[in-house]
């Protein structure tokens, strides 16, 4: 017989997962009808589109807000997956920070007392209110016996359990997602949901994070201006970390900053370097950069804190990186386009014409000198954009690089408004550009490759177009044409006369209904009225596509002239 404790579980469970599965079901009600044009009264634009998609990106994350810490986790996993959503919901969840109330300081007790046994007597005094809490734990200050101040970061009571659960539903739902081929078609939602399930489980272990922090101290250790916590091992667990307690000035209390005569755009630049070296000589880097983690300390260097959020680059990735950056400091888009496929980041079997065209005017919008303050931002934004509904795969860890790149963009323009992190980052592109090769004058190579190449394919035009001829001739030369207007004027006759039909098909059953009304069986007009109700809605789903269609023509014959 099951017991009230566990009757009472099972209850709590069960609503936990309807609660879950509910804000699937609304989710999906609404990109279903965020999809359909005629849902826009004022008509289906780019600003109307992009405006619909904040709404239901702030709803987003408000209902991960409240669905607790794996699902806060959950979203800041997401905002590093611009394939599987539209760019304005990945900035809203990038910004997604898991501020949540704080649990009892008799509970926090009790965990330490628990976690440590024995060495908890090396505490000498805790702190009851603590310096601040997350969806995972909170940090309380505390000294320890040989006078040295610290800081416990305590993981929240029962956590495991509830993940555990969040992650089972997650496991459903991302079932019944792989199920339906539209959703499905491209998207492995199944390895997604197992990959966020091992990413968060690994969350909770505290002693990876304290793995993370000594690592990361390690990389700067030589550097004077960069601090980072020193992790006290023989206090640290799976569920509690010892860090020693570093105090700073807030990063974006300018005011503090300024009445300690500290310099704040020279903290931009040490924050800037401190970046590039993480990423392009260690391949190791914070992942989340944001004003919160970020500290000043009375000698003006740098403090980075919270390690739960870590990027790794590979070599392999840095290599590759590296090719493609030699590729648009060259504006070669149809080279930087063949490595992006053989890597892998973009798919083989498409056609790479509307996806040139779109990495051209990148390259010459946001990576053309002067550079604004803002590129890495604008970049990013634009790799989003790139990368949803279209065939770019780009791996995590790079997304999590211009994520971080992003937000430390933004710290530094609030520290110093002319802050410009491209200009810092020149003398480490120029290595990563000639990384793995012997040769020091790359580019100037890469030039002269380029040069023979076109060389080359000049001395085998005349045989080649021979050969063309000779096809054409025999009847086994193909040609695909491209016919932007013709499309457009084919598209809105078929509208047209689709929409003259159904006019005439409307007003003759308007006229068989009021025929019949006259007679002296009545009743029998309700069968034109029937039949005329859903060909007076498809007639008025067509205006509303001819409206839209015809908004987007106009903005599609702008980008052609452009």
């Amino acid at each position: 017989m099951i017991s009230c404790t566990k009757l009472l579980d099972l209850i709590k469970k069960n609503l936990r997962a309807l609660r879950i599965w509910r804000s699937f079901v609304l989710l999906l009600i609404f990109l279903w009808w965020d999809s359909k044009s005629f849902t826009y009264i004022s008509g289906y634009n780019t600003q109307t589109k992009i405006f619909r998609q904040k709404i239901r990106a702030t709803w987003l994350t408000k209902e991960l807000l409240k669905l607790g810490s794996a699902f806060i986790k959950l979203g800041q996993l997401l905002s590093a997956r611009p394939d599987l959503l539209p760019k304005g919901w990945i900035t809203e969840l990038a910004n997604l920070q898991d501020n949540v109330p704080s649990f009892n300081y008799k509970k926090a007790e009790e965990i330490l007392r628990t976690e440590l046994g024995y060495r908890y007597k090396e505490i000498v005094s805790l702190e009851k209110i603590p310096l601040g809490a997350a969806s995972l734990a909170q940090v309380h200050r505390a000294t320890l016996r040989n006078g040295c101040n610290v800081v416990f970061k305590i993981q929240r009571p029962g956590l495991e359990t509830f993940f555990r659960l969040d992650l089972e539903v997650m496991q459903g739902v991302a079932a019944l997602l792989q199920k339906n081929k539209k959703w499905s078609q491209g998207r492995d939602w199944v390895g997604i949901a197992k990959e966020c399930k091992k990413v968060l489980l690994k969350e909770l272990n505290f002693q990876l994070e304290a793995q993370y922090a000594a690592r990361f101290r390690q990389q700067f250790l030589d550097e004077p201006k960069i601090q980072i916590p020193q992790v006290i091992w023989e206090l640290t667990s799976e569920k509690v970390i010892c860090l020693e307690y570093v105090p700073g000035i807030k990063i974006t209390d300018q005011q503090a900053l300024k009445s300690l005569g500290i310099n704040a755009s020279s903290i931009a630049e040490i924050g800037a370097s401190s970046y590039f070296k993480q990423l392009i000589e260690f391949g190791f880097f914070h992942a989340d950069p944001h004003p919160g983690n970020l500290a000043v300390s009375k000698d003006g260097s740098l403090i980075f804190y919270d390690f739960g959020m870590m990027g790794m680059v590979s070599e392999r990735l840095r290599k590759r990186i590296g090719a493609m950056v030699r590729s648009v400091a060259l504006r070669d888009t149809s080279t930087l386009i063949t490595q992006l496929q053989d890597s892998g980041l973009l798919a083989n079997d498409i056609d790479v014409g509307p996806v040139r065209r779109l990495v051209r005017v990148m390259l010459k919008e946001t990576l053309t000198p002067p550079f604004n303050s803002d590129v890495i931002n604008k970049l990013s934004g634009d790799m989003y954009e790139l990368v949803y509904g279209k065939p770019f795969r780009l791996p995590v860890e790079l997304i999590f690089v211009m994520r971080a790149l992003s937000t430390f963009e933004g710290v530094g323009r609030t520290l110093d408004p002319s802050f410009n992190l491209v200009a810092i980052a020149k003398p480490y592109i120029i290595p990563l550009m000639s990384s793995g090769n012997s040769n020091q004058n790359d580019l100037i190579n890469e030039i002269g490759r380029q040069v023979g190449e076109l060389g080359s394919k000049a001395v085998s035009l005349p045989k080649r177009l021979d050969e063309s001829l000779e096809k054409l001739e025999q009847g086994d030369l193909q040609l695909q044409i491209r016919v932007g207007e013709s499309d457009r004027q084919l598209r809105r006759m078929i509208n047209a006369q689709q929409s003259m039909s159904q006019s005439i098909l409307i007003g003759c059953l308007g006229i068989a209904a009021a025929l019949l009304g006259s007679t002296t069986r009545p009743f029998l007009s309700i069968i034109p009225i029937i039949i005329a109700l859903p060909v007076s809605l498809g007639w008025m789903k067509l205006q509303l596509k001819m409206r839209s269609e015809e908004r987007l023509e106009k903005i599609q014959m702008k980008k052609e002239k452009f």
